[in-house]
């Protein structure tokens, strides 16, 4: 078995996102379709024959112990009882804060290559039960097909999405998603909708219900929606800080994305249907 591998860790968007209420435990319930694009974090893993479980980049702001890959690997190592070890380094290109996914798909990675370095052979689904303890979004990076997601996040169902090309526009700030949920200005009482209906584009009442606190308390997220606005339906996703928008081809996107260069970071990445993580099931 070989001792190294190299794991992409995707970003996701969300294409819309209801809130449709609250269970007696705090949790909101959701509705919303997660897609994943070809832009990703590169985490190297290196399996080490004790049981350390080193760190060797940096993440600004995060200690090593607070870091979801650390988090990760001793979550796995624990439930597997496994004796091995590991070293990690994560080259880092998705923003913190942005409602990219990025720490989860961070997490997620982990757990899918420590599972294949490690040989501890628990399933894709065993997996997602283990993720979730990290956080909501983790098990949809672990299922690595773009999925419809209702409960908390955990009640998955592929989809398949046209694969557009998407601008994605990325604010030099940090949302916090505790103050959105706590704010009293977001809507909870979301109507549930079927697949079918956003596949056909029955789309008049679907958006993300973040999008109106977020633009209240983070005016760059409403200036970065407004300017993005001029080339396409701009959206937010999760809780932000990042938009983005649709396009059907890559020099469309690109051309916006040159445009608005100037004033604003972003990038351009195709849409996902499968993720690199597909190959480890």
């Amino acid at each position: 078995m070989n001792k190294n591998l190299t794991i992409s860790a995707p970003a996701k968007l969300n294409l819309f996102l209801h809130i449709t209420g609250r269970r007696e435990d705090g949790y909101h319930l959701l509705q919303t379709v997660f897609q994943f694009l070809d832009y990703a974090d590169s985490i190297e893993l290196t399996r080490r024959e004790d049981s350390a479980i080193n760190r060797l980049s940096n993440l600004a702001g995060v200690s090593a112990e607070d870091d979801l890959v650390v988090k990760a690997a001793r979550l796995l190592q624990s439930h597997c009882d496994c004796s091995l070890g590991v070293d990690i380094s994560v080259d880092k290109v998705l923003p913190m804060g942005g409602g990219l996914g990025g720490g989860s798909s961070n997490a997620a990675s982990v757990l899918v290559g420590l599972n294949h370095l490690w040989g501890c052979g628990l399933s894709q689904k065993e997996l997602m039960r283990l993720g979730v303890q990290l956080g909501a979004d983790v098990p949809v990076f672990i299922f690595a097909q773009s999925a419809w997601a209702e409960g908390v996040g955990e009640r998955l169902e592929s989809i398949d999405l046209p694969e557009k090309w998407f601008l994605v526009l990325k604010p030099q700030i940090n949302v916090s998603t505790a103050k959105v949920f706590a704010n009293s200005q977001l809507r909870r009482d979301c109507s549930t909708i079927t697949i079918r209906d956003f596949l056909i584009g029955q789309t008049q009442n679907i958006g993300n219900v973040c999008e109106k606190p977020v633009r209240e308390m983070y005016p760059e997220v409403d200036q970065a929606l407004s300017d993005l606005a001029r080339y396409g339906e701009a959206k937010l996703t999760g809780t932000g800080a990042c938009v983005f928008a649709a396009f059907d081809s890559r020099e469309q996107a690109e051309k916006a994305l040159a445009e608005l260069s100037e004033k604003w970071d972003g990038f351009v990445a195709q849409g996902m249907n499968q993720t690199p993580l597909k190959e480890f099931f």
